[in-house]
């Protein structure tokens, strides 16, 4: 029984790990997408091929890829017995962090797709290094486990 869980916990494991991978990407590419949408002239096909590109790429690589992450992620935790240990809260906190991130990006696709473009091109740019930064934190908690 014993084998049998530990194959359950490397497959959980390496799960999560793949749709992090992909949710991460997507974070990557939405805002340089927005970068070039805004730099799009307002009305034209060009902007119209950007608006469908990034509902395409919330639809099908974005929210399914965070969703995915998180149930593996909460399941992973639940079997290896980690819901007590600090580096797992500072985790998830950073998650969260991304999750929000996430959802403020969708809200602002929606706003550029209804014609408003609140931000400039270079603060979308500084934006894109949000997930990275993340990304590395959480990578040194998980493997480091500092506390």
């Amino acid at each position: 029984m014993q084998e049998v869980l530990s194959m359950l916990y490397l497959w959980l494991k390496a799960g999560h790990v793949i749709f992090v991978i992909f949710w991460m990407a997507g974070l990557f590419m939405l805002p340089r997408y927005f970068v070039y949408h805004q730099e799009s002239e307002a009305g034209s096909a060009e902007e119209l091929r950007w608006i469908d590109r990034e509902a395409k790429l919330r639809k099908i690589i974005l929210t399914p890829a965070l969703i995915i992450t998180w149930v593996l992620g909460i399941a992973t935790a639940t079997a290896m017995g980690a819901w007590g240990e600090g580096w797992l809260h500072a985790k998830l906190l950073f998650v969260l962090g991304l999750s929000g991130y996430h959802g403020w990006l969708v809200g602002y696709g929606k706003k550029l797709a209804r014609g408003e473009r609140p931000l400039t091109g270079k603060k979308l740019r500084l934006l894109n290094e949000v997930p990275g930064l993340a990304a590395a934190v959480i990578v040194i908690l998980v493997v480091v486990k500092p506390f």
